[in-house]
């Protein structure tokens, strides 16, 4: 299966069923699930990067667990629109993971979804930078699929 666009990534995917959103870090990839009506992203997991093929079976374990249909994963594009080496980093995770599992996955521009999580965390609920760091990359995640979540139900009301 190769990377869809989101709307293909719904018409392609089990009604009923929840998907996984990542946001792919240096050194972690926070996940985030969502419900099975996908309209409720929440944090899930963090999972502390390794090497690609643990990090790619945590994935699909944790997919397997939730019987998630697809994955969303977050796209850091610079704030002009174009792809940096980060991004490249976000496309070659979704092409190996390919090789590995045929798994439908969409990317969700994430720019800016960690400042604004940071802000969130700050202002909102207050929490220190220790507790911050435990929860940042997996609340980005629940952001991103929240994105395309909401991206989708925009379109549908049209």
């Amino acid at each position: 299966m190769t990377v869809l666009s989101l709307e293909d990534l719904a018409a392609s995917t089990p009604p009923g069923t929840p998907w996984l959103g990542l946001d792919l870090g240096e050194k972690t990839i926070g996940v985030a699930a969502s419900d099975a009506t996908r309209m409720i992203a929440s944090p899930l997991s963090l999972i502390r990067k390794t090497k690609f093929t643990d990090d790619a079976h945590a994935v699909l374990k944790l997919m397997d667990g939730r019987r998630a249909s697809a994955l969303v994963i977050g796209l850091p594009l610079n704030m002009d629109g174009t792809e940096g080496p980060r991004a490249q980093s976000c496309r070659a995770f979704a092409r190996n993971l390919q090789r590995i599992r045929a798994v439908p996955c969409a990317f969700q521009d994430e720019r800016l979804s960690t400042s604004a999580v940071e802000r969130f965390l700050i202002g909102e609920l207050d929490l220190t930078r220790k507790r911050r760091a435990d929860v940042v990359d997996r609340t980005a995640a629940a952001w991103i699929l929240q994105g395309a979540l909401d991206r989708l139900r925009d379109q549908a009301g049209r």
